[in-house]
């Protein structure tokens, strides 16, 4: 029965060390917590990689609302080192914890449009209308226009786009439909979507363009890039701008301000990304965010837009609370 015992306190100890251990390699890593998708966390991976850092970070993918709501509950007490997401959610926790740290970074000099000093611009997403010209013709329906066009009954279960509750790129949508049309008239366009859609409402920001390629709807709304890259591989798919306007979203990277040499680490990681990693996805994300940075003639929207005021998680709330009265969530 001794022997049993010892042998059993052996095992424990044993145990008990290695998941020590193992937990003090884990916590010597960088955790990276982002709202990107594969393209753009494979740019980023390359950039770090290839620059001295490959094993020394761990990326843990999570949707924008789900990252966003994390960083505005948690604050500095986020078990993370860098952070990468949607800017206006950046700025509002920033606002509310003070969380991050000041990126002394050369490229920040040359931003086309001056952001804070603890946030590096890594990307931005635009968006359009894209078509399935082959369903289009099956089915013997309009080139759409507008975003308002999708609201006549020939579009009704022919139509995808991103729920702005779960993604930001179906915030792009309502920005579009809001800022031409005013909160009365945006209401009832925007109800008229939601039963325009009916099953092909989304949770992500890619989902509408999955449904258009595979012919499960024939018109979808999301970014930009990803049409132009799918009409290029020669699917039938056309993208198109509309009238309502190309508005877009910036994503950056910052820095938990935790201290220590982590922390330091962390801010040269984020340099790493900005600087070599930027290359890679302004060819995934076409919008320019630095001087000197051009885009073929294709990958220029035809109606920029900007939001009139800056974007923000308040603003992100009074446009969700909007969508939920046309019973966007259902």
């Amino acid at each position: 029965m001794k022997i049993k015992l010892v042998i059993l306190g052996i095992i424990c100890a044993v145990l008990l060390y290695f998941s020590y251990v193992g937990l003090g390699a884990s916590s010597d890593k960088i955790i990276i917590q982002t709202n990107a998708d594969e393209e753009a966390i494979a740019a980023m991976e390359t950039a770090l990689d290839h620059h001295g850092y490959k094993g020394q970070y761990i990326v843990q993918p999570q949707s924008t609302s789900e990252l966003g709501g994390k960083i505005m509950a948690e604050g500095k007490s986020i078990d993370a080192d860098i952070v990468t997401q949607a800017s206006y959610y950046l700025e509002s926790a920033q606002k509310e914890h003070h969380m991050f740290v000041p990126i002394h970074s050369t490229m920040n000099q040359h931003e086309l449009k001056q952001y804070p000093d603890y946030m590096s611009p890594i990307l931005g997403n635009m968006g359009s209308l894209f078509v399935n010209t082959k369903v289009l013709k099956e089915k013997h329906l309009p080139v759409p226009k507008s975003i308002k066009d999708l609201t006549k009954p020939e579009y009704k279960n022919e139509i995808s786009f991103p729920n702005i509750m779960d993604s930001s790129t179906g915030w792009l949508l309502l920005q579009g439909v809001i800022s031409e049309y005013g909160d009365k008239e945006g209401q009832q366009i925007i109800k008229k979507l939601i039963v325009n859609a009916g099953p092909h409402l989304e949770s992500s920001g890619s989902g509408p363009l999955k449904k258009v390629q595979s012919g499960e709807a024939a018109v979808g709304a999301g970014l930009r890039n990803q049409a132009i890259d799918a009409e290029k591989d020669g699917e039938p798919i056309k993208y198109i701008d509309p009238s309502e306007g190309n508005f877009s979203l910036t994503e950056a990277a910052a820095v938990v301000k935790k201290g220590g040499k982590k922390q330091q680490k962390a801010e040269k990681m984020v340099e790493v990304i900005q600087k070599y990693g930027r290359k890679d996805l302004l060819k995934e994300y076409p919008v320019p965010l630095y001087k000197g940075e051009k885009v073929s003639k294709e990958m220029e929207p035809s109606y920029p837009k900007e939001w009139k005021t800056p974007l923000t998680v308040n603003l992100l709330d009074k446009h969700q609370r909007f969508s939920q009265r046309d019973n966007v969530g259902r």
